[in-house]
């Protein structure tokens, strides 16, 4: 059993939430630095869909402008996590 889990997490338990604590106060401290909120993720969603309903197919133009801003965040942080998993293979 402790197996599968260690399997699942990809460490012991207590060596993850010790990652998972690490990241979590890096990246608030990143976010506070910048004055980026967790609520500013939730309206910035919400003002996304409320712009594509009422701008009709004039807003799936900025689909591009979304994928490369999520882009910009989601690739680094891929690479990061395939390199940090490299020697694992």
């Amino acid at each position: 059993m402790a197996g599968g889990v260690n399997r699942f997490l990809g460490d012991t338990p207590m060596r993850t939430i010790v990652k998972l604590v690490i990241l979590c106060v890096v990246v608030g401290f990143v976010m506070n630095m910048f004055g980026f909120y967790p609520a500013d993720i939730l309206f910035w969603i919400r003002r996304a869909f409320y712009d594509l309903w009422h701008s009709g197919f004039a807003a799936l133009g900025r689909v591009g402008d979304y994928l490369l801003l999520g882009a910009a965040v989601v690739i680094p942080v891929f690479i990061i996590i395939r390199i940090l998993n490299w020697h694992k293979s």
